[in-house]
């Protein structure tokens, strides 16, 4: 499975497909692979507006995380408005940043990558890959150290943000602290191996 993940990752550029109803991994990062946040502000900011662009487009946002340079999601679109949402998301808070520190141009690389994510083993990989950044960048010896992630979210140690969906927890188990421990350990053993690719 990791090794068909790591293919899906490799095709960033390829056609990307916009559809109702498809699951996607996507991601963005700074220009130049310059930060996109400085401060814990910032953080609150870029949450605040995927939150915006999430009920806005109707997404079903499964797992998140906000790193220093760039950002990934892992979310369900009803209808084809991926690259309408992440050029909102993207232009909005670029817009917002550059005002807040004085700057000027962008802020993130014109083009976004995207996977699709057709089988339910991609998406549970998708999500484990994307809670799992932090630890592969060292800034945390366990996926629960990094606040700025749907990680602690999901597995029942904060409240879901409006915008943080955990029905998809039910394709592991229908009792849901069952499915939380379910994921908890599917993640963890994600740590044993090496990740499928990067952004």
């Amino acid at each position: 499975m990791a090794t068909a993940y790591g293919e899906l990752m490799a095709s960033r550029r390829r056609p990307r497909p916009q559809e109702a109803g498809l699951w996607y991994h996507v991601a963005t990062r700074g220009v130049r692979k310059l930060p996109i946040v400085h401060d814990d502000d910032d953080r609150i900011a870029f949450l605040s507006q995927l939150g915006d662009v999430v009920e806005l487009f109707g997404w079903e946002l499964t797992a998140f995380c906000l790193m220093t340079n760039h950002y990934h999601l892992v979310l369900r679109t009803p209808a084809p408005n991926i690259a309408a949402g992440m050029q909102r998301l993207n232009f909005v808070y670029a817009r917002g940043f550059n005002r807040k520190h004085g700057f000027v141009g962008h802020l993130f690389d014109a083009r976004y990558w995207s996977g699709v994510l057709r089988t339910e083993s991609y998406l549970l990989e998708a999500s484990r890959y994307v809670v799992l950044n932090p630890v592969r960048a060292e800034l945390g010896g366990r996926p629960h150290d990094w606040a700025w992630s749907s990680y602690r979210q999901t597995v029942g140690l904060d409240p879901p943000a409006r915008y943080l969906s955990l029905g998809w927890l039910d394709m592991l188990d229908a009792d849901r602290a069952k499915a939380q421990a379910l994921y908890r350990s599917f993640v963890y053993e994600g740590l044993e191996r090496p990740p499928a690719s990067t952004v």
